[in-house]
């Protein structure tokens, strides 16, 4: 059955649907000797599809990978950096870092520090980062003053960012000191620097950004720079009753960070 290409390329886990778009648009992907262009269909069964000139296919595929990583200060959350900046990809062992597709599921500010999945589950990717699915994340944030209860409400409720409202969110207040407020924030969007946009719109600056939960994944102990395989339980939740390869089973130890 013939299938958009940076889907397929996503299904085998190359890469995400997004990294396969730029892929194709670079050049990098034939179908049938030819170079492919974006929105080109294939047929795994059918045509010949090549990455670099070598030959990918449902058959030869990196097996999945799924793993939680609290990603510290000051790295990106990309899998190359055009300023040399660390990445997470670095964090991995050596054997996770190539030829793998491994990848960080959406983004966190290289500001920001916390919970970050990774995989080569292509699927999984546009499932947790399609708008539509609205997974809950969860953020401990420090921000500037004290918030009222009406400016709480106002960020419940949703406010007006570059002519759209925000979703409703989650907004409690953890903690008050002098000069600064903790508050736990659960989003079901995730609009690019939202809370920092929305915390700013409403007077009251982000000091400190640290998600502790994606969906039902949490940090827990899990050290700053670590990383862990997810279990088949925690996959089990984010996948959703969505059709994937049997998972082997996993080492759950944390993988020493690099």
């Amino acid at each position: 059955m013939a299938e958009r290409l940076q889907k397929l390329l996503s299904q085998w886990g190359v890469a995400s649907r997004r990294q396969a778009e730029t892929l194709i648009r670079a050049g990098r992907v034939q179908v049938n000797g030819t170079v492919a262009h974006l929105g080109q269909q294939a047929d795994p069964a059918l045509d010949r599809v090549e990455l670099d000139g070598r030959i990918i296919s449902p058959e030869n595929r990196p097996e999945y990978h799924y793993l939680l990583l609290n990603k510290p200060i000051d790295v990106v959350s990309t899998c190359e950096d055009p300023w040399g900046r660390p990445t997470v990809l670095g964090l991995l062992p050596p054997e996770l870092q190539q030829g793998t597709g491994i990848h960080p599921v959406g983004r966190l500010d290289a500001n920001s520090t916390g919970a970050l999945i990774l995989t080569n589950d292509g699927d999984l990717t546009f499932r947790l980062t399609h708008p539509s699915y609205h997974v809950p994340k969860t953020y401990r944030v420090w921000v500037a003053g004290k918030p009222t209860p009406a400016t709480l409400q106002r960020w419940q409720r949703g406010i007006v960012l570059a002519g759209q409202r925000t979703l409703p969110a989650q907004v409690r207040t953890l903690a008050q000191e002098a000069s600064r407020t903790e508050l736990e924030v659960v989003l079901r969007e995730g609009r690019n620097r939202q809370i920092r946009r929305v915390a700013e719109a409403l007077g009251h600056p982000v000091l400190r950004l640290h998600r502790i939960a994606i969906g039902s994944i949490k940090l827990a102990s899990l050290l700053p720079g670590y990383v862990r395989n997810l279990t088949k339980d925690e996959v089990a939740s984010l996948q959703s009753n969505q059709t994937h390869q049997p998972i082997k089973a996993i080492n759950t130890s944390p993988i020493q960070p690099r």
